[in-house]
């Protein structure tokens, strides 16, 4: 793997049933109410009837002083199991969503495999490794944070 080559796999784990999960994850129109680091998201094509071929334009905030543009692509859906989508802009990949229903709600892993497209991360790409990473992390964990407290109160 380059230094400018990133598989992070987070996991969460959510106090609420799975098919409200499913829901609150299949329409990335409505994550920053919940999400912290979210900072926006236009949705571009609605896609299929299930969202395949669905497009969004995000823009990411982070615990560190910079952003990130994406424009995703909805590329498979298993319904209530899995979203997949292809993410293109200032990191280049894909993004999976992986759900299962638990006795304690719905378990959730998100498996983020990308290159750093930006000049800067892929030249600094080695030094700061694990900094990209604790912030990707850190974002994650908000994530899930917000997610369990916005279900809670919807």
């Amino acid at each position: 793997m380059q230094a400018s080559e990133f598989l992070l796999i987070s996991r969460w784990r959510i106090e609420a049933p799975l098919t409200r999960v499913w829901n609150a994850l299949h329409e990335p129109a409505d994550w920053p109410r919940w999400w912290r680091y979210v900072a926006a998201v236009d949705k571009l094509a609605a896609g299929d009837a299930e969202g395949v071929g669905a497009r969004y334009r995000f823009h990411w905030t982070s615990r560190l002083p910079y952003s990130i543009r994406l424009t995703t692509e909805v590329t498979e859906i298993a319904r209530h199991r899995l979203i997949r989508a292809s993410a293109s802009g200032d990191l280049q990949g894909e993004g999976v969503w992986r759900l299962q229903e638990s006795a304690a709600g719905t378990d959730v892993e998100y498996t983020w495999k990308v290159n750093l497209d930006r000049a800067w991360m892929r030249l600094f790409a080695p030094l700061l490794r694990p900094v990209f990473t604790w912030n990707h992390n850190a974002v994650m964990a908000a994530g899930e944070q917000g997610l369990g407290r916005h279900l809670l109160t919807t």
